[in-house]
């Protein structure tokens, strides 16, 4: 089994979604079963974004492997909350880094 941690920085947008998307397939096709998206250094999130994030967890599923979020900051947080991403069972939503390693594991 192989964890790869993907940290988002800045904005994730329609400006920014392909790289992001790119990144977390080449981990995908590298052999990553367990994707950790660490989005403390994250400021704005579109609905861009969140398709990628779907999608990565969708990739994932598909190959029996596991994603978590973690550091969601309080806008982030609010975005996931109000388009239901929240409550999706496709990954799991940590505080911190440490236990969403934890929950991979």
């Amino acid at each position: 089994m192989a964890e790869t941690i993907l940290t988002p920085k800045g904005r994730l947008d329609s400006a920014t979604a392909a790289a992001f998307e790119t990144e977390f397939m080449a981990a995908a096709d590298g052999g990553a079963d367990r994707l950790l998206i660490d989005f403390a250094d994250l400021t704005y999130i579109s609905s861009a974004g969140l398709r990628v994030v779907l999608k990565a967890a969708k990739k994932m599923q598909s190959k029996g492997g596991r994603v978590a979020l973690c550091s969601l900051g309080p806008q982030i947080a609010e975005v996931f909350e109000i388009s239901g991403f929240s409550s999706l069972s496709i990954f799991s939503i940590h505080p911190e880094r440490d236990s969403a390693l934890a929950a991979l594991r």
